[in-house]
């Protein structure tokens, strides 16, 4: 009875300790299974390319990276709930980088064109911009296209205003210097190198107010009318519908407005 009694014990203790390990087991495997894969409440962080040398749009300011375009998509990341890495580079990298993988999205004062939407997507417009005709503040004899005939325009690499540098000196007969950012070619104005240079308006408004020595004059009317979206994988649908969602509750809440009075006044 003793020896009846020892064994049955010894079998109930056998099968509980081995329930246990299977118990602990499971919970091993379960623990690995959720170490190996995200965490539900993981907050996704996507990169956004930028041009640094854009002001009003984006520029460094005492180390950081500011401007209209830099707070639109902090603001959207927020209220949508993911995070963003600005990643700055020449504006004519961008594109070739968001094609290749190398960035989720890119926001840079990128006018939407047919061209550009052959190869990635495009949100919603968020700023209506145009370019103008600049010229050094002592240059009278340029009053518009007109009177490119047989000079110098100073271009930045890859942007609509090259597309339209091109188009004219095409059409009147002029010469292109083509530069990686919108700094040289200004100083290409202001050093006489080149006559005159082809900007996005808003951006060329923000300089010549923010900066009494910029020797630099609008002319003329406005030569075209452009749009800007916020450019992502062509295929990435999910980023940007929330980008376009994003876009939509700034603009009813009003941050959209408070966002572009910070940068321009107005």
């Amino acid at each position: 009875m003793k020896k009846a009694g020892l064994a049955a014990i010894v079998l109930v203790m056998a099968l509980i300790l081995g329930a246990c390990g299977k118990q602990a087991g499971s919970s091993s495997a379960a623990n690995e299974s959720s170490q190996g894969s995200p965490s539900a409440g993981t907050v996704k962080k996507y990169t956004f390319g930028t041009d640094a040398t854009y002001p009003p749009f984006e520029f460094e300011k005492d180390g950081k990276y500011v401007g209209i375009d830099i707070d639109l998509i902090h603001a959207i990341a927020e209220i949508e709930g993911f995070e963003v890495e600005i990643k700055p580079m020449d504006f004519k990298a961008i594109i070739p980088a968001i094609t290749a993988g190398q960035l989720d999205g890119a926001i840079a004062g990128i006018s939407i064109t047919d061209e550009r939407k052959k190869v990635v997507g495009f949100s919603d417009p968020y700023y209506e911009a145009g370019l103008s005709l600049i010229v050094r503040d002592d240059n009278d004899a340029i009053k518009g296209p007109e009177d490119l005939k047989g000079k110098v325009i100073a271009t930045k690499k890859g942007t609509a205003s090259a597309k339209k540098s091109e188009e004219l000196a095409k059409q009147y007969g002029a010469k292109i210097t083509y530069f990686d950012d919108s700094p040289a070619m200004y100083q290409e104005v202001v050093n006489k190198n080149a006559d005159v240079t082809i900007e996005d308006y808003p951006v060329i408004s923000y300089k010549i107010a923010v900066d009494p020595n910029s020797h630099l004059k609008i002319v003329g009317d406005r030569l075209t009318g452009d749009s800007y979206g916020i450019a992502v994988g062509k295929k990435d649908e999910e980023l940007l519908q929330k980008i376009n969602d994003g876009l939509k509750k700034l603009k009813e809440n009003g941050k959209y407005d408070e966002i572009v009075k910070t940068y321009t006044g107005g």
